[in-house]
């Protein structure tokens, strides 16, 4: 009789990176997956809709954490304000011990358009929920679709400086760059040397 072991999701979500990595996305099968951590298909399907949630797996998680950073704002912060504080408690979502496997997803997407259109629905879909969250804290149009937007490129270029290979950086410590670099950009007499 085989003994039933804890963590099958986690352990359904590390193989999948695996042989999707190994083998390629298309070509690895829900049943594949399972097998190599001794489970079955069936198991497989009880915990993930399709394999595309594998590594989609955790999105109202992530959007939650957005929307905490956003409820624990001051009250008076900017709209500016109020999302960094959004993205920054979105940062706990990514450890550095994260970084591995939020690498190997990113290629994955990397390398399939329909992952690649999934990746960017999710990240509309978070825009569109930081701007009914600023809404709800009072804030109009358009600085409400303004902030979050602008929010949403910030996590956009941190998450692809974090996955770099070379970057050991935190996250957090990306986000403050990056936000420091859009309000300079917002700066008087501010200027951004041309790379040519």
């Amino acid at each position: 009789m085989v003994r039933w072991k804890p963590g099958a999701k986690e352990r359904l979500q590390a193989a999948a990176l695996e042989l999707f990595a190994t083998r390629g996305f298309e070509q690895t099968t829900a049943a594949e997956i399972a097998e190599s951590v001794g489970l079955t298909e069936r198991t497989f399907f009880r915990h993930f809709s399709d394999k595309r949630e594998v590594l989609f797996h955790g999105q109202e998680q992530f959007v939650q954490a957005f929307l905490d950073g956003i409820d624990s704002a001051p009250a008076g912060s900017s709209p500016l304000e109020i999302v960094a504080a959004a993205i920054h408690s979105a940062t706990a979502f990514f450890p550095d011990e994260r970084r591995p496997q939020s690498r190997i997803r990113q290629v994955l997407i990397d390398r399939n358009p329909a992952l690649q259109e999934r990746e960017s629905h999710k990240m509309s879909s978070l825009a569109a929920t930081l701007v009914e969250a600023l809404h709800r804290r009072g804030i109009g149009e358009p600085a409400a679709s303004l902030a979050a937007e602008s929010g949403a490129t910030v996590f956009g270029i941190a998450f692809t400086q974090w996955i770099r290979d070379d970057e050991t950086r935190s996250m957090p410590a990306i986000v403050d760059e990056v936000f420091g670099e859009l309000r300079t950009l917002s700066a008087p007499g501010s200027s951004t040397p041309n790379p040519r």
